[in-house]
């Protein structure tokens, strides 16, 4: 991979079906069998927290390789303050250019526009290996929580970024995640009907 081999910009209503897709191949049998990621993306759109400036796509060659789309959630601090945040994905890349460099490009990259926006931190569920090396860390050294999580029980997979340095100091709440990415499973057995088949496996390592 290098620079000039791709261009990120922002998801066209042209792109959706084709994101949607591609989103639908990155995430097939990961998790679990089969997937729901290109669902969540297609209802996320519609959203009232979906943050348009900030739903990128990664092409290469003149075909969607990637894509990363952010929505609009808070805390809900121990004070009683409502302190406004950033969640994000699901975050894909093509099967074929997975760890190759391009996630962690369009992640990057739609990181610094989310700055540059003046959002002060993002909260999201992710595995640290990766998000780790965009600055990540765990939310629980920021105080943060995750929303339903039992005390004790294992938060690794919660993730934090503050992208205004101090943003979250002195504060220590409950994460939400925005309604948005809650469906059914029978809404995405429907709406998966309308994509070609695709055999659903139960794998080592799916959490669901």
């Amino acid at each position: 991979m290098n620079k000039k081999d791709y261009i990120i910009r922002l998801e066209e209503k042209k792109d959706y079906r084709e994101v949607e897709n591609l989103v639908r191949e990155s995430f097939w049998n990961v998790y679990r069998p089969g997937c729901s990621e290109h669902y969540v993306i297609h209802v996320l759109r519609d959203d009232p927290a979906f943050i348009q400036e900030l739903d990128f796509v990664m092409e290469k060659d003149g075909v969607l390789i990637g894509q990363n789309m952010f929505m609009r959630t808070i805390i809900e601090a121990d004070d009683g303050r409502v302190i406004d945040i950033l969640t994000m994905g699901p975050i894909g890349i093509t099967p074929e250019l997975k760890r190759k460099g391009y996630g962690k490009a369009i992640l990057d990259y739609s990181l610094e526009k989310a700055a540059e926006m003046g959002f002060g931190a993002v909260l999201f569920e992710g595995n640290i290996d990766f998000y780790g090396k965009s600055g990540f860390d765990y939310a629980s050294k920021f105080g943060i929580r995750y929303h339903d999580l039992p005390e004790g029980a294992d938060a690794s997979f919660f993730l934090c970024k503050e992208l205004i340095t101090g943003y979250l100091d002195g504060i220590t709440g409950v994460y939400q995640t925005p309604h948005g990415y809650y469906v059914s499973d029978e809404d995405v057995e429907d709406f998966d009907k309308s994509f070609p088949p695709k055999e659903k496996l139960k794998l080592p390592g799916q959490i669901f």
